[in-house]
C-alpha cells in the first residue's frame, strides 16, 4: 500500500468517526469541536485530490468563520439540552429506517460496478499553460454548473429568509429613536436644569 492511500485511509477514519461523534455525544460544544475535525480532515482529503483551493476555502470559511461562530452562539445561549433531547427516542425508529435504506442504495449503486476506478479515463493533456486550481473550478462552476449553482445560491437565500422567519418574535416594545433626531440634537434639548424652591428646614420640626 502507497503512503497516498494510508493517508487516505487514515483520514477517511478520522474523518467517519469525527461525523459520529457530532451526532452522538451530548455536549454541544464538545459536537462542535468534532465537526471542526471533520472539517479539518476533510481538507486533507481535497489536499490528496490536488483542490488546494476548496481545503483553504474549507479551512478558513467553515473553521475559521462559521464553526466559530456556532460555538459563541452556543456558548452564549446555554441552550437547554434536556429540552432538546425531548422525544428523540420517539424518532429513533425512523431515522434507523432512513439510515438502513441509504446503507442500501450505496450497496446497489457499489455493485453495479459503474464506480470501479478502473473504468475512470485518464485526464486529457492541457495543451498550453496550465491554468491554476481557482482557475479551473471557476470555468467549470460558471459554465457547464451554471444553473445548478445559481439554483443553490437560491436555496440558501430561502433558508436564511426561512430561518428569520422561525425566529421573528414580532416587534419588540422598545423606544424608538429616529436617526435625524439624534443627530440634530442639541446640549439644551439633551438636559433641562429646574430651580425647586428650598423649604424651611425648621418648618415641619415642634418647638
Amino acid at each position: 500500500m502507497g503512503t497516498e492511500k494510508l493517508v487516505f485511509y487514515l483520514l477517511a477514519a478520522i474523518l467517519v468517526f469525527a461525523a459520529g461523534m457530532v451526532v452522538s455525544v451530548r455536549n454541544a460544544v464538545s459536537a462542535v469541536l468534532f465537526l471542526v475535525l471533520a472539517f479539518f480532515s476533510c481538507a486533507g482529503l481535497w489536499l490528496i485530490l490536488e483542490a488546494e483551493f476548496l481545503a483553504i476555502a474549507l479551512v478558513l470559511v467553515y473553521v475559521g468563520a462559521v464553526m466559530v461562530l456556532w460555538l459563541f452562539v452556543i456558548m452564549m445561549l446555554d441552550i437547554g439540552r434536556a429540552q432538546l433531547r425531548e422525544g428523540f427516542g420517539s424518532h429513533l425508529p425512523l431515522g434507523l429506517a432512513v439510515t438502513l435504506l441509504i446503507v442500501f442504495e450505496m450497496v446497489l449503486v457499489f455493485g453495479t460496478g459503474q464506480l470501479d476506478t478502473a473504468l475512470a479515463r485518464a485526464p486529457e493533456a492541457v495543451v498550453g499553460p496550465v491554468p491554476s486550481n481557482v482557475e479551473a473550478i471557476a470555468a467549470v462552476l460558471y459554465t457547464e454548473y451554471a444553473y445548478p449553482f445559481e439554483i443553490a445560491a437560491i436555496i440558501l437565500l430561502i433558508g436564511i429568509v426561512a430561518a428569520i422567519g422561525l425566529t421573528f418574535r414580532g416587534a419588540r416594545a422598545n423606544k424608538y429613536v429616529p436617526p435625524q433626531a439624534q443627530v440634530h440634537v442639541t446640549p439644551q434639548g439633551r438636559m433641562h436644569l429646574l430651580d425647586l424652591p428650598r423649604g424651611d428646614p425648621d418648618a415641619g420640626t415642634d418647638k
